[in-house]
């Protein structure tokens, strides 16, 4: 998470489990609660959108689940607490999608809901410019066709 690090250059002592070598990108966007309205914005667009209908197809019942899972996953990307480490061990994101054709099309889906979640819930240009262009990073590294 060095590339969040050089982005924000103000830094707060660890707490709880963070690592104190992340970003605090977490704190500076609004911690939990806008991490939690960014997942919760991404399934609402992610279900409304006809153009997200085959990204919404691979996600199984209740997409409650998997809103909570991406809610702790983001949570410790940005430098927060690493609730979803502390659940289900390392992410290995590639290796636990791989049972789904992840293609150019679908991650373009996945952005696309992304997209309209961080512009939605994030204040500041900066902050928001520097997080998609990260997950989109990572997003692109999830592909496996």
């Amino acid at each position: 998470m060095n590339w969040l690090k050089k982005i924000f250059s103000k830094h707060t002592p660890p707490q709880d489990d963070r690592d104190p070598s992340q970003s605090n990108a977490y704190d500076l966007i609004g911690g939990e609660k806008v991490i939690r309205a960014i997942t919760k914005c991404f399934y609402q667009k992610m279900a409304s959108s006809a153009e997200t209908t085959t990204l919404l197809a691979i996600h199984r019942a209740p997409i409650a689940e998997s809103q909570q899972k991406l809610f702790e996953f983001l949570s410790g990307w940005l430098g927060g607490p690493q609730l979803y480490q502390q659940k289900y061990g390392h992410p290995a994101l590639r290796a636990r999608h791989m049972h789904v054709d992840i293609d150019e099309a679908m991650r373009d889906q996945w952005l696309f809901c992304m997209k309209f979640a961080i512009e939605e819930n994030i204040k500041k240009p900066e902050h928001r410019a520097a997080i998609f262009e990260a997950i989109s990073t990572l997003a692109d590294h999830m592909r496996n066709q």
